[in-house]
């Protein structure tokens, strides 16, 4: 006589399937000590809503011709989330997610806001899950539902790519060392400046506005490209290094 699913909350709510031989009639489901309440009967199966209860229980059905032998059901406590990594991505969402915890064996989708992920679970103490597009840039909530119910706490940050303006100056000698200033829009998560594959020193001033050292670098036009958790944008030949005199 199998039981399906043989596991949910100890809040109870699960509904339950139990399928056999003989179960028409049936007057009452025992869960442990507790009765659950019947919601469809046929000859060969019974659904009943699980009471709340703890640890595994044994499940019976009585009907006016005895009671059935018992099959077991554990219940399961809701899970427990401590921490999320990274905390933000990009807008489109695609990037891998990690969220640590306790309980999370059971785990069968992770919300972002009302966007829905399958993950995958690592362990009791963690899974992984690649993140959903977002609506928009900001923040939404994150939850995880386990077969014992679904747990809220965690939030995960949107963000919009990049776009920058034209540098200012938007030239200086090979040896590097001017200072410029790159606008812009999204720019408060920038995370590394490049010159031709060079990194550069940056300062955040605001969300349009960078603060850069160029580094040192070959003659002529080089590609800027800024990286931010919200994606990358490059300004093509957005910097000419200059030739130093000669006499």
């Amino acid at each position: 006589m199998p039981i399906s699913p043989n596991q949910g909350s100890t809040g109870g709510g699960t509904t339950v399937t139990i399928t056999g031989t003989n179960l028409g009639g049936a007057t009452s489901v025992h869960f442990g000590t507790k009765t659950a309440t019947i919601t469809a009967n046929t000859p060969t199966s019974v659904t009943v809503i699980s009471p709340s209860g703890t640890g595994t229980v044994p499940v019976t059905v009585t009907t006016p011709g005895g009671t059935s032998n018992p099959l077991s059901f554990f219940y399961v406590g809701a899970p427990f989330k401590s921490s999320i990594s990274p905390v933000s991505g990009i807008t489109g969402g695609g990037n891998t997610v990690t969220i640590n915890g306790t309980g999370l064996t059971t785990a069968t989708a992770v919300h972002f806001g009302a966007a829905t992920a399958t993950p995958t679970v690592v362990n009791d103490g963690q899974l992984t899950v690649t993140a959903p597009a977002g609506a928009a840039a900001g923040p939404v909530s994150v939850s995880v539902t386990t077969a014992g119910g679904t747990n809220n706490g965690l939030t995960y940050t949107y963000v919009d790519g990049p776009t920058l303006g034209t540098l200012s100056p938007n030239s200086g000698p090979v040896s590097g060392g001017t200072g410029v200033t790159i606008p812009g829009t999204n720019l408060t998560t920038t995370e590394s400046v490049t010159f031709g594959g060079t990194p550069a020193p940056f300062s955040v001033i605001n969300d349009s506005t960078l603060s850069v050292v160029t580094p040192p670098g070959a003659v002529g036009a080089t590609d800027v490209t800024v990286t931010t958790s919200g994606g990358s944008a490059t300004a093509t030949g957005g910097f000419t290094y200059l030739a130093g005199p000669g006499i």
